[in-house]
């Protein structure tokens, strides 16, 4: 920036300039506080100031008086309802309670000049502006004509059948509300209150000529006929409409389900059809209903098949539904159809396929759950018969339509959601088809074995997501299921699981597939080699603990093939771990056994250790052959641990020593941890069981000396291991005394001690934070 002013004048020039805007800038705001007060104090009206200055905040809005709560329009609509309300109760006082005080002339003359009054008023005060008043005198116009159809019941046909004359008068009052609002149509109360009027007629009729439900469906029917052809020009039908049709149509669903035969199934299938015919109709004149079209679908279809309803059995008038109702997807692919006819056509279709397939699948599901029964009593041949589940060919058939179905709409619609119910359904009509066929028990295993094989195929292969995981699941659910059945036999559960096994095998071995799919088969294969192996035990005659030894072939088997698994190798190797979990389980009953299995299970991890990748199970075998010596040392009724374990921890430690030597960076725990804890920890549950002073004592000292070495060569091991031992000797030696005084204490004193306690280390909380961080720090730096 350039200036012809040298840089001291210039900037006494901007300080004098700055220092008149903030004079006038003050000037300006008290000018305008002064002006506040002078409107507030002379009642002017509510101002709203925009933003003050620069600088300063935005002015809020000031009234002259209280806050009005109320509009003028609001309280005027109160007051007119209030008076409308008033005079239609002083109405029906009159009607009800002074009427018979009053000669005919009297009652006639009253009447008709008050309704008269009461329905010209509007007109009137229309045209002087007052559209409110109007409305509601209006109202109280229409209340009169209902009172005066009364009055003329009540003393000029007293005879007369209630229903009948309703439904007369209904039709008038409709007649002459419609004309009166056609005539004065800036009043919004007169065609609404004459469209639901028209409601109540025909209705209304059939009741008084007993005409029956389905009479009445018809009326309600041609009712909502009528007013869907009123709809066109009066938006109030449409709703009544929507609601007489449906209602309409339950009766005649209703009267059709409760037919005893097809010649009784007719005539509620023509009023079902009707409707229809107009739900149709409704959707191709007005595409935004095109719910109507699918009301009307669904309609069709109960009224097609509830006329074979009666004449089969239930299961198969569910397919009958099914057969009549699926085909209406196929209006997806006809283009000549309006768009909302042909969505609402798929919509029933759907509907319709969707209730069908819940039917059925309700048949299924005993099929799937009576296989539970098989564990009350394993290999004891107590197989249900077919005729236990239930409903027979006709569920599968109703599953397996629904199934094609879906599968269809996916590949036209390209939406993956379809084409994994298909597998679903397809799946369960498959697998639960051979047990309600009744086939033998060995068709029903093959044929299960083969659904669920396919299931399995397919989700090896599937490119969807969606149905590869539903195959993949429904695969899960037939292999446990089947796998259940085959319990029932010793025959049955080696050749079922021995075939669930190879195939859960080659689909782990199979590379195009997903990896997913193949772990989870390649777990399914270990669990399966698992069972048959206790299964193949529990045929022998060994006790249970024994067969602990053919369950370590799994881990072992997968322990040799490590790489040679690929990318399935980490869940087979975690389901091998599992299965040596069992065969410790199996063998825990006996201690000789135990320790046994323990070192066996040892030399499983120290096998695999070998390889660079899995050395950190060179932990676990060690750990597993501890634990295998030391039950065998329990078992044997040692007292004396140290004998055992000193020749251990000597030349350990020398190892650890010479390896320091070596290498300077290797950690403690790895040089001297194993040695130290051969003695130590062994020696510590032994003192906790001895009763004498002098075990604890040895061993204080020694975890001292350990310790105070830790800390002098600054070596983490050493000074944790010795510091915890020694811990725990101190408490040991201290626990009885404790418990004395605590015995002789009164008992608020403990509470008292812990709340001054808490106290303490609230006080210097951030002290002792500081103190704990400080020594994490320390011992991190050890070695």
């Amino acid at each position: 920036m350039n200036s012809p002013l040298p840089p001291a004048e210039e900037l006494a020039l901007i300080d004098r300039e700055l220092a008149q805007l903030d004079a006038r800038r003050l000037y300006l705001l008290a000018r305008r506080d002064w002006l506040l007060r002078l409107l507030q104090q002379s009642g002017a009206a509510a101002v709203r100031w925009g933003p003050a200055a620069s600088g300063s905040p935005a002015a809020p809005a000031w009234s002259a008086g209280p806050a009005k709560e109320a509009s003028a329009p609001g309280a005027q609509n109160v007051l007119l309802t209030l008076g409308a309300v008033l005079l239609a109760v002083a109405a029906l006082a009159f009607t009800l309670v002074s009427w018979g005080s009053m000669g005919i002339a009297g009652r006639s003359a009253v009447l008709a000049v008050v309704t008269a009054a009461a329905l010209a008023a509007p007109a009137v005060l229309l045209r002087r502006g007052l559209r409110s008043t109007a409305e509601s005198v209006a109202a109280v116009g229409l209340l009169l004509t209902v009172l005066d159809a009364y009055a003329l019941y009540a003393v000029g046909m007293p005879d007369a059948d209630g229903t009948g004359y309703a439904a007369g008068a209904a039709a008038v009052l409709a007649a002459v509300w419609a004309g009166y609002g056609s005539a004065l149509r800036t009043l919004r109360i007169p065609l609404p209150a004459a469209v639901v009027a028209a409601q109540l007629p025909l209705p209304l009729a059939a009741v008084a000529w007993q005409a029956g439900p389905l009479g009445v469906g018809w009326a309600m029917l041609v009712t909502a006929a009528l007013d869907a052809a009123l709809a066109l020009r009066v938006r109030a039908a449409a709703l009544p409409a929507a609601l007489l049709g449906s209602a309409a149509l339950l009766v005649g669903a209703a009267q059709s389900w409760s037919a005893g035969s097809a010649a009784q199934a007719l005539a509620p299938a023509a009023l079902l059809l009707a409707g229809a015919a107009l739900g149709v109709a409704a959707a191709w004149r007005e595409p935004r209903v095109w719910g109507a079209a699918l009301v009307g679908g669904v309609a069709a279809v109960v009224a097609v098949a509830g006329v074979a309803r009666p004449e089969l059995a239930p299961g198969w008038a569910v397919v009958a539904h099914l057969l009549v109702g699926l085909p209406l997807l196929a209006a997806v692919r006809v283009p000549a159809l309006p768009e909302a006819v042909r969505r609402g056509a798929v919509g029933a279709g759907a509907v319709v396929g969707a209730l069908g397939a819940l039917a059925s699948g309700a048949a299924v599901a005993p099929v799937l759950v009576a296989r539970l029964r098989v564990l009350e009593e394993v290999w004891a041949a107590t197989t249900p018969a077919a005729d236990a589940y239930g409903p027979g060919a006709s569920a599968a058939v109703g599953l397996l339509l629904t199934a094609g179905a879906a599968r269809w709409l996916s590949r036209v619609s390209a939406r993956p959601e379809p084409g994994v119910l298909a597998v679903v359904l397809g799946w369960a009509g498959l697998f639960a088809a051979p047990v309600l066929l009744g086939f033998p028990v060995a068709a029903v295993f093959a044929l299960q074995l083969a659904v669920t094989g396919a299931a399995g195929f397919l989700a090896l292969r599937s490119p969807g997501r969606g149905a590869g995981i539903a195959a993949a699941a429904c695969a899960l659910a037939g292999a446990v299921n089947v796998s259940l059945g085959a319990l029932d036999g010793r025959a049955a559960t080696f050749a079922v699981w021995g075939l669930l096994g190879a195939g859960c095998a080659a689909g782990a071995a199979y590379g195009p597939a997903v990896r997913w799919v193949r772990s989870g088969a390649a777990v399914c294969a270990v669990g399966y080699a698992t069972g048959l192996l206790v299964a193949a035990a529990a045929v022998t005659d060994l006790a249970v603990v024994w067969w602990a030894l053919p369950v370590l072939a799994v881990p072992a088997l997968v322990a040799a093939l490590g790489p040679r698994l690929g990318a399935v190798r980490l869940p087979a190797e975690i389901a091998a771990a599992v299965s040596g979990v069992l065969a410790l389980a199996l063998s825990a009953g006996r201690p000789g056994t135990l320790a046994l299995v323990l070192a066996l299970s040892g030399v499983v991890c120290a096998g695999a250790a070998v390889r660079p990748e899995r050395r950190v199970l060179g932990w676990a075998a060690g750990a597993l052959f501890v634990a295998a010596t030391w039950v065998r040392l329990a078992e044997a009724g040692v007292t004396a641990p140290e004998a055992y374990t000193l020749p251990v921890t000597v030349p350990a430690l020398a190892v650890g020593f010479l390896r320091r030597r070596r290498d300077a960076r290797a950690s403690s725990w790895a040089a001297y941890g194993p040695g130290l804890a051969a003695t130590l920890l062994p020696s510590l549950l032994a003192a906790w069981a001895d009763a004498d002073w002098v075990r604890p004592l040895v061993l204080g000292v020694a975890a001292l000396a350990v310790t105070l070495a830790g800390a002098r060569w600054r070596l983490q091991a050493p000074l944790l291991l010795g510091g915890a031992v020694l811990a725990a000797v101190a408490v040991h030696e201290l626990a009885p005394y404790v418990v004395q005084v605590a015995g002789a204490l009164p008992r608020w004193v403990l509470p008292a001690l812990a709340g001054v306690l808490l106290l303490a280390v609230g006080a210097t909380y951030e002290k002792r934070l500081r103190d704990a961080r400080r020594l994490r720090a320390v011992i991190g730096r050890l070695r």
